[in-house]
């Protein structure tokens, strides 16, 4: 029996992007396909929704959302980055588009693929299931060093170090083959306050990985002004981010594209003319309302932000 999908932040995301029929809307990451069917009922048959996902599983769930879509739909199996790079080569364009950032729901839930700590599986973390590099070849094989900086860029880890050496150590003896094993060795190698404190003690080097096993940053680099750039005079753009490095990336790009004057500030007068490409529709991250985080505890750490593309963007 298929689990219905709960996206996160969904009305507000509607309410931001306004959606009209006959738009054309682009779901960077299609995931459950939650975002998807409420964009799709409001752009109606004379709209398109592409969908993009890298995970074989995904594409299933399009397959069955698309029996029923109340409007054109297409699919792109590959990362999001790559697949804006190919609607940009078509020459589409798009009224609105969004990305629901980070590990999904149906992602988490199938519990042998590894992205959870609550379940012991084989470790992978893999979002596209056919590449090569996954979890285990990150723990087992990558140098100590580079794992202590993994845990602490992309994870944040107070404790990346101990817990880089603690990885080492297990694996001189035995693989570390399981979501259980990293635990363990996890929780050893932090200090007992950091045990209960803060939530699980491998909430951050999950992430990490997950992050470096799916170069998760790299797609929102490359991703967030290719998907600008696809957008009509009007369109809009929004993202809903899980954690602070890929929010702070959303908001340096947002804000950057609604700069105007880019001359130093001790000039009298602007000389450089540049002009705002966009108009910020969130002044701050939108979150979670406490009565959607009772309903799903997972939104609790969402954070949503959007921007309209200016009339004289100069863009196509």
């Amino acid at each position: 029996m298929t689990s219905i999908h709960v996206p996160v932040l969904a009305g507000e995301l509607i309410d931001l992007l306004d959606p009209q029929p006959g738009a054309n809307a682009i779901d960077c990451t299609f995931g459950g396909g939650g975002h998807a069917r409420l964009i799709a009922e409001r752009i109606g048959p004379l709209g398109t929704l592409v969908c993009i996902d890298r995970d074989p599983a995904a594409e299933e769930r399009f397959e069955e959302f698309a029996l029923d879509a109340p409007c054109d739909t297409r699919f792109l199996r590959i990362d999001y980055s790559e697949g804006l790079r190919v609607l940009a080569s078509e020459g589409f364009q798009a009224d609105l588009a969004y990305l629901d950032l980070g590990v999904s729901s149906p992602q988490i839930d199938a519990w042998h693929r590894g992205f959870s700590y609550s379940y012991d599986a084989r470790l992978d973390m893999r979002m596209d299931t056919e590449q090569e590099l996954d979890a285990h070849e990150v723990v087992n094989q990558w140098e100590e060093r580079r794992l202590v900086e993994v845990f602490r860029t992309y994870g944040e880890e107070r404790y990346s170090r101990q817990i880089a050496r603690a990885i080492a150590r297990r694996r001189d003896a035995r693989p570390l083959e399981t979501t259980h094993d990293l635990v363990e060795v996890i929780k050893a190698a932090v200090p007992p306050a950091a045990r209960f404190g803060g939530g699980h003690p491998a909430k951050r080097v999950f992430q990490a990985i997950r992050i470096a096993v799916n170069d998760e940053l790299a797609s929102l680099e490359t991703g967030l002004p290719t998907a600008w750039s696809l957008l009509r005079d009007g369109g809009r753009l929004a993202a809903i981010s899980f954690h602070s490095l890929e929010d702070r990336r959303v908001k340096r790009f947002l804000v950057e594209r609604a700069r105007g004057c880019l001359c130093p500030p001790e000039l009298p007068i602007c000389v450089c003319g540049h002009e705002p490409e966009a108009d910020l529709l969130t002044s701050r991250a939108i979150s979670p309302t406490s009565g959607e985080v009772a309903h799903n505890p997972r939104a609790s750490s969402g954070r949503l932000r959007a921007a309209r593309k200016t009339d004289d963007s100069g863009e196509g």
